[in-house]
């Protein structure tokens, strides 16, 4: 397969997290996150993993840095840690965490790298968790707050930022199925937590505007979802899931309204003078895409997962096996079209409301550490895919891969590698693996002008 060439100054990059990567949870003042928390549960992480120590990136830092010089990366989207700059989630700030992220954005600046903070990827401080977290509105103010202290002291070296990240399965795994941080099982009755996160998100975005900071915008998780039978049921449940997975968080934002009605009405306070606040302008919008859905009625008898979590048999919908196509160690299916269905479907839906689009998110967990091919394919196709979008007439800037090391995956600890780079979780040791070549030379072909496939 040949990857084409992209646009000119199309910026190429890799990401990472803080919870998954940093470590030291204790050190330089931070404080502990709900996550840090969860994870302490007995049987929370299923191989037992220490998320305590990450891959160490709050140490070595500036080895991953080298890193990403040597991909030759245009950015690294990492994310702030919350509990490191403000420990109580409000109050008094920790002037060691912010001198932390001082030194790697100057680290990444030094070698020509820019700088994307996200600024929520899930580690809430654990106070305001224990206050009800995102089901408590003044969470959305603790987090515009936060926002604004990093931009004073990051906006003049740091020109994209990133608000929140997957403010859906926050919403879902974390409120409604309990699978993740804070473990709540409220189904439905999680819908608050959505709609303060997305209230977050505009309160952040005036407030960094505020601090000096431009070129904002946000990583929304957006999958395809199919119907998987002919029956009034089976379209029922794969619309809901749509609307709840897709709809419920990008219309907020690019239109300033819910796609439904009902679930407005579930929303909690002045939900229309939220709305404006939403709905604020961004710059850019963020797509984390991996694989498409397949959603019909109910079934008890199915095996229904949502990321490898068993789904509630009294929800509405049923989530059913993909089949015929390879699977990733997670079990997900490889689909690179159901990138580009996902991104006409964003062009078709909002037209001129959709802002420039980068993909934030986009990498598949394989364990092959001696060659690495089938991440290199799933990269491979997912490119491809994502051309023939740009080349369809959709507005896509830049491409961040998941993930530039292996890391910490949630509840998955230490089993499920998504890196271009090996970690030993022993002695901390990074070993590039075959990807990292491969995203390194298709990166020089690019920006040399060159389609093809990496040697």
């Amino acid at each position: 397969m040949t990857v084409p060439s992209f646009p000119p100054g199309f910026l190429w990059g890799a990401s990472a997290s803080a919870f998954q990567t940093e470590g030291a949870a204790d050190t330089d003042g931070k404080g502990p996150s709900g996550w840090d928390a969860f994870a302490a549960q007995p049987g929370r992480i299923k191989d037992g993993t220490d998320t305590t120590r990450g891959t160490g990136f709050h140490q070595h830092y500036r080895e991953d840095v080298a890193l990403l010089a040597g991909l030759g990366a245009d950015a690294f989207r990492f994310s702030v840690s919350w509990p490191r700059v403000v420990p109580g989630g409000s109050g008094p700030v920790n002037p060691q965490g912010l001198d932390f992220y001082d030194r790697l954005v100057d680290e990444l600046c030094a070698h020509g790298i820019t700088p994307a903070p996200t600024l929520y990827h899930w580690d809430t401080p654990l106070p305001l968790d224990e206050e009800g977290g995102w089901l408590n509105r003044d969470t959305a103010y603790r987090f515009a707050e936060y926002a604004g202290i990093v931009a004073e002291r990051l906006a003049d070296r740091v020109p994209m930022w990133i608000t929140i990240n997957e403010p859906a399965e926050v919403t879902m795994l974390g409120y409604a199925l309990g699978e993740h941080a804070p473990g709540r099982t409220l189904l439905f009755d999680a819908l608050p937590a959505a709609h303060h996160q997305l209230l977050a998100h505009g309160l952040a975005v005036r407030a960094l505007r505020g601090a000096g900071a431009d070129n904002i915008g946000i990583a929304v998780s957006h999958t395809p979802v199919w119907t998987a039978g002919d029956s009034d049921e089976d379209r029922f449940g794969a619309e809901l899931y749509d609307t709840v997975t897709n709809w419920l968080f990008a219309d907020p934002l690019l239109t300033g309204r819910y796609p439904d009605e009902n679930l407005a009405a579930l929303m909690p306070g002045p939900v229309q003078d939220d709305l404006a606040t939403i709905s604020t302008p961004l710059d850019w919008y963020g797509v984390n895409y991996y694989n498409p859905t397949l959603v019909g009625a109910p079934d008890a008898g199915a095996p229904e997962t949502f990321s490898g979590f068993r789904m509630p048999p009294e929800l509405p919908f049923g989530i059913r096996e993909i089949e015929g196509y390879e699977k990733t160690d997670f079990g997900w299916p490889v689909v690179p079209d159901g990138l580009r269905e996902t991104l006409v479907q964003l062009h078709t839906r909002y037209g001129d409301r959709l802002p420039p689009l980068y993909i934030t998110e986009n990498g598949c967990a394989v364990d092959e550490p001696a060659e690495d091919s089938r991440r290199i394919a799933y990269l491979e196709g997912h490119l491809k895919a994502l051309r023939t979008a740009i080349d369809a007439g959709v507005d896509v800037r830049g491409y961040f891969t998941w993930s530039l090391t292996d890391n910490v995956e949630w509840t998955e600890g230490a089993s499920k590698r998504f890196g271009l780079v090996h970690i030993d979780y022993e002695t901390l040791r990074r070993t590039p693996k075959d990807s990292y070549a491969w995203y390194r030379e298709l990166i020089r072909a690019q920006k040399a002008g060159r389609p093809g496939t990496p040697a």
